[in-house]
């Protein structure tokens, strides 16, 4: 059973840098981008009939100087710029253009833009939505005890979180029909394999009705 009543829903990064094909920066492949803002849209209709509040967390960077950003200062992300190497397969990332405060790839895509009555936290700089933002403060605040994790990428920044919350000691629940990863399928699979086997439980979005169904 999963009660919507001290439940939340944490959605990472589901902005055009990583989904909108013609502008992203470290795009998924775009199949994969369609699935997961189809069933979003789906989850967070599910979300506003049951009352689980919604909490959008994005990854914006500060650009300092011209040669310098919040990301550069990351050892392996300069590292893999500097090679001039690709964190997705097949395809062209740019590390040090991705989500640039104020930029067009920070913007949530608007097939799951935030509604009235949804959060935001808006200053998350690596892959983990706790570090250096305010998302417990506002789980507290909202009572919550369970968290709905859903968005991009599954193997770094949804794993991660999922990590940290279950480190906060929050159930912790994946979405598969809502994470993606531009990394490429094996480590998408391995990361909902690790949540599943480790950190808590992986459903499918009509599993996840079903749960709420049960708690009402």
């Amino acid at each position: 059973m999963i009660n919507p009543r001290t439940t939340a829903i944490i959605a990472i990064d589901l902005h055009r840098g990583h989904l909108d094909p013609n502008v992203a920066t470290m795009p998924v492949p775009i199949e994969e981008g369609r699935r997961v803002l189809e069933n979003t849209k789906k989850l967070f209709a599910l979300a506003r009939k049951y009352g689980i509040p919604i909490i959008h967390v994005i990854m914006q960077i500060r650009q300092i100087s011209d040669n310098l950003t919040e990301a550069s200062i990351n050892p392996f992300w300069n590292a893999v710029e500097n090679a001039r190497e690709s964190l997705t397969p097949h395809r062209q990332s740019q590390i040090f253009k991705h989500n640039i405060l104020g930029s067009i790839q920070a913007e949530i895509m608007p097939e799951v833009a935030p509604q009235k009555g949804d959060y935001i936290v808006s200053n998350k700089k690596r892959l983990s939505a706790f570090y250096g933002t305010d998302l417990e403060v506002l789980l507290r605040a909202l009572k919550v005890d369970t968290l709905i994790i859903v968005g991009v990428n599954t193997n770094t920044c949804v794993l991660c979180t999922a990590f940290e919350a279950f480190n906060r000691d929050f159930k912790v629940v994946v979405i598969s029909d809502c994470v993606a990863s531009m990394y490429g399928e094996d480590l998408h699979e391995f990361a909902l394999q690790n949540v599943s086997r480790c950190l808590g439980w992986v459903l499918s979005l009509q599993e996840l009705e079903d749960k709420i169904k049960e708690a009402l």
